[in-house]
């Protein structure tokens, strides 16, 4: 206290404040990103996309510096990359329409096709990815367990990278939460 008088500092007045008081001041809130990077026209880069490509691009770069160990050739990990990549985005398309907007699907089929409106789903990429890389194996003469086996270690990178064009998209809500941890 006599630290406090010397140097002319004295605590605020201490009072009884709630949880989500306390929670507000310290709390982060979800920034506000434009989902377009530039527009040039009709023509728009979007985080999201920027995370699909980098995924791609890490998937390969990754793939090659495995692919000697692994018994790979370095046109094997390019291909693989390029079927994957088709797989998860016309699975994720397709999964989307089908769960999310079966009734535009029916009143227009090729709504489907119009990517540039948006959708994609998680888990018809995941069947789509999965559902190429076989086909990728028969052409290989790999079982699907042997292009997954290599393919595992590459995909993280990929999803976390989705995660942030997700967020950048405000397409995380969560539940409220009183937590410090949260995101308002």
């Amino acid at each position: 206290e006599q630290y406090e008088t010397h140097c002319g500092w004295r605590p605020a007045a201490k009072k009884a404040r709630s949880l989500a008081d306390q929670a507000s001041e310290v709390s982060l809130h979800y920034p506000i990103i434009d989902p377009v990077i530039i527009a040039i026209g009709p023509l728009a880069v979007r985080w999201y996309g920027l995370a699909y490509l980098g995924g791609f691009a890490a998937c390969w770069y990754l793939g090659n510096r495995r692919a000697p160990v692994a018994g790979w050739t370095s046109q094997e990990v390019s291909d693989m990359v390029f079927y994957g990549a088709v797989g998860a985005v016309l699975g994720g398309r397709l999964g989307y329409s089908l769960f999310y907007a079966f009734d535009a699907v029916l009143r227009d089929p090729l709504f489907v096709l119009r990517i540039w409106e948006g959708g994609m789903s998680f888990h018809g990429g995941l069947v789509g990815c999965l559902a190429a890389l076989w086909w990728f194996g028969r052409k290989t003469q790999r079982s699907l367990l042997q292009v997954t086996d290599f393919v595992a270690p590459l995909a993280p990178i990929g999803l976390g990278l989705g995660r942030l064009g997700n967020f950048a998209n405000t397409e995380l809500p969560g539940r409220a939460t009183e937590s410090v941890f949260g995101i308002i």
